[in-house]
């Protein structure tokens, strides 16, 4: 087996959770590291004294599982290797090849003495059949490729490397696990994300919905990748790409709407992409019109539309985003007024507001990022992040923060 490479931000989650009665549930996009999170959990369970006929660990991908692909199979198979004493661990990677799945798992867990642990690529390892059999009795861990603090741990640089250069690597190349083995070669690096891509197009989106149109998929694809970070709503996407001759509309108004919304979620289904809704800060509301969509990981960005520093203020928004919900935030746009906030980030006794620039070094620049929040009529925290690295660290109480500092706090 190869050297496993610690994640223990989500391997503590798992450790907070074991021997709780609820079914640990890792999701996130194919190979973004959940088998290698539950290889690492076994290693701890064994470390810890668990004896390894306690331990049922099952890849369902595996050929020699090939036979156990509906429900009673695998729940005959995984019954009669559960030891009469003692708690059982059952760990089982990419479940959703197992059909009805979920049944047998309710099964375990009301016929021994086991805690449950799963993973899956994409979303129908929630969906509805499933969370209304569990409703309540699982708890779900999501998982991200590498944050930047994770990067700068998971690869080895030269001294001499600056940690500005090695962000731009990390805006470039993303934080995908397997390009570790590349060391940041363009060519190769590119390769492996185009596998990856397809694999997650073809099986986890189109293999399921067979009425998905590939090209049109991928139309859609480009145009969020193109648009990341803007407020967009699936009518106004869909008519650029009908006025590019993208969609056919029939008679129906509505129809490319309707369309595109149908293939954003397939894309979130399958955790390519996540979409944030806008949220009133005056009127404490949540608004029901036009959100904005951020991608998963930077690389996958970049392999489709190639590399370009002129969108670096978007890049590294969709950055912000993503370590926002590593850090268990709950993420909206904030609407404050006529004007916008980017993130507002809410937990249950905590909120922040953030606003993302490349710069503030120009006068009006400033402003218009520092107005929305002097807007704000609360006391939470409100920070400016910028790629500057400034000696002016606050604006009548607003902070501004380095956002490389930020990301490695």
């Amino acid at each position: 087996m190869a050297e496993l490479i610690n994640r223990p931000a989500y391997l503590e989650q798992l450790i907070q959770n074991r021997d709780v009665d609820l079914v640990k549930i890792v999701t996130g996009i194919r190979r973004c590291g959940k088998s290698s999170l539950l290889d690492l959990f076994h290693q701890y369970l064994s470390d810890d004294g668990v004896a390894e006929s306690n331990i049922i660990h099952m890849n369902l991908e595996s050929l020699r599982y090939r036979n156990l692909s509906d429900y009673l199979t695998f729940y005959d198979y995984v019954s009669v290797r559960i030891p009469k004493t003692g708690k059982t661990y059952l760990i089982f990677d990419e479940l959703q090849a197992v059909e009805h799945w979920e049944k047998a798992i309710e099964s375990f867990r009301l016929d021994f003495n086991v805690d449950i642990y799963i993973t899956g690529s994409n979303a129908y390892l929630l969906s509805t059949e499933f969370s209304t059999l569990l409703s309540g009795r699982y708890v779900e861990i999501r998982m991200l490729p590498l944050s930047f603090k994770e990067f700068l741990t998971f690869y080895e640089f030269e001294p001499s490397v600056t940690v500005e250069k090695k962000f731009q690597w990390y805006l470039q190349f993303g934080g995908m696990p397997i390009l570790r083995e590349y060391k940041f070669n363009e060519a190769r690096s590119n390769q492996a994300l185009e596998g990856i891509y397809s694999t997650v197009v073809l099986r986890d989106i189109l293999q399921r919905n067979n009425q998905a149109d590939q090209a049109m998929l991928q139309k859609i694809m480009l145009f969020l990748c193109s648009n990341i970070g803007s407020i967009t709503s699936p009518n106004s996407i869909g008519n650029v790409l009908s006025q590019k001759g993208d969609i056919h509309i029939g008679r129906g108004k509505n129809v490319a709407g309707k369309t595109v919304d149908k293939y954003i979620s397939l894309l979130r289904s399958a955790f390519i992409f996540y979409s944030v809704g806008r949220y009133d800060v005056k009127g404490k509301q949540l608004l029901k019109t036009l959100g904005k969509n951020y991608i998963v990981d930077m690389g996958f960005r970049n392999m489709l539309l190639g590399y370009r520093d002129a969108d670096r203020g978007h890049i590294i928004e969709n950055i912000v985003f993503l370590e926002l919900m590593r850090r268990d935030y709950r993420v909206y746009i904030g609407k404050v007024g006529a004007t916008e906030v980017d993130f507002v980030a809410d937990k249950p006794n905590d909120k922040l507001y953030i606003q993302v620039t490349e710069s503030m070094q120009s006068p009006e620049t400033r402003e218009r990022e520092l107005r929305p929040l002097r807007m704000i009529p609360d006391n939470y925290e409100k920070i400016v992040l910028s790629m500057d690295r400034s000696y002016i660290n606050s604006y009548d109480g607003i902070k501004s923060l380095y956002l490389i500092d930020w990301l490695l706090s």
